[in-house]
């Protein structure tokens, strides 16, 4: 019973990383905050490291995991951060990242030699619909003047966490996913804190609410979300986040509204839910591993 809870509660926590990064940005700008957060998490990971007597990889697979830390968590997160910090709502921003199981199942039609399955067409034809009729409805951004710009941050995310993953999944079999994430982390610490010298004023206002948006993003969904996955892997059950994992975006979207009162109309709400059900398509249909989700 409880193992079937974890994917669900993994998706949960997931999805509250993009409210906790709304939370956490008016505090502190996107590359800071960022900074911040992974250098937390490499000092966290480092004491797991001991307390589990894990390994950080070396040689290659050091190389790899830093490869893998730039694109998942220097590009995905780099990216949905500037796009929320640009006026991007949190349950859009969510969304649009949120359609990598089918970025990636395109990315394998179109150079392996697997194949599509009719449910899958399906879900592509519906996914173009409910992120049009979420685009077309009335959608309330914080700030309006940079949409584009948002948006193609976002895009950047989706690329970079579909590639990452894909990448991962080639090169860190058998890597130590604790020590890995050590690495993965520093290497975004190193992508973040350049970025924030020479464009941030790196200024933060470090009051209870900002502390404990950041123990959120580091204890909770660096760490205790990675844990669950560690968990899943070892239980066999970490195949049901892929099935789960479309619910993503409207869970974000709810936590959104509670939040920061972000809103959609009927349109907006509509084109979520066939977004998720075309995920849900494309995902549930084919065994392929690279579903594994990697870290928060």
């Amino acid at each position: 019973m409880f193992v079937r809870c974890v994917p669900f509660v993994f998706v949960l926590l997931w999805a509250s990383g993009f409210v906790g990064a709304r939370f956490g940005l008016q505090y502190a700008e996107p590359a800071t905050l960022l900074s911040i957060r992974m250098m937390a998490n490499v000092c966290l990971f480092l004491v797991l490291i001991a307390l589990f007597r894990r390994r950080i990889p070396q040689g290659r697979a050091l190389f790899h995991s830093a490869v893998v830390g730039v694109l998942i968590h220097g590009f995905y997160l780099g990216g949905t951060y500037l796009a929320i910090d640009l006026g991007m709502p949190a349950g859009l921003t969510s969304l649009l990242v949120g359609l990598q199981p089918i970025l990636t199942a395109l990315l394998l039609v179109s150079f392996t030699q697997h194949a599509f399955k009719p449910s899958q067409w399906m879900g592509l034809v519906i996914g173009f619909i409910g992120i049009s009729l979420v685009l077309m409805g009335k959608v309330e951004w914080q700030n309006d003047q940079h949409q584009w710009a948002a948006v193609t941050l976002c895009l950047m995310s989706l690329v970079g966490i579909t590639l990452g993953t894909l990448y991962q999944k080639k090169y860190c079999q058998g890597v130590d996913m604790v020590g890995s994430a050590a690495v993965q982390y520093f290497a975004a610490a190193g992508l973040f804190l350049p970025y924030a010298l020479t464009f941030e004023t790196m200024q933060v206002t470090w009051n209870l609410p900002f502390t404990l948006t950041l123990i959120w993003l580091v204890v909770v969904l660096s760490c205790v979300a990675v844990l669950l996955l560690l968990f899943m892997v070892e239980k066999g059950a970490s195949a049901q986040v892929a099935s789960v994992f479309y619910l993503v975006p409207p869970v974000t979207a709810i936590q959104a509204w509670l939040m920061f009162d972000e809103s959609f109309d009927m349109l907006g709400i509509g084109g979520f839910l066939l977004a998720a059900l075309a995920v849900y398509l494309v995902a549930k249909a084919p065994s392929w591993p690279v579903y594994r989700r990697v870290k928060v």
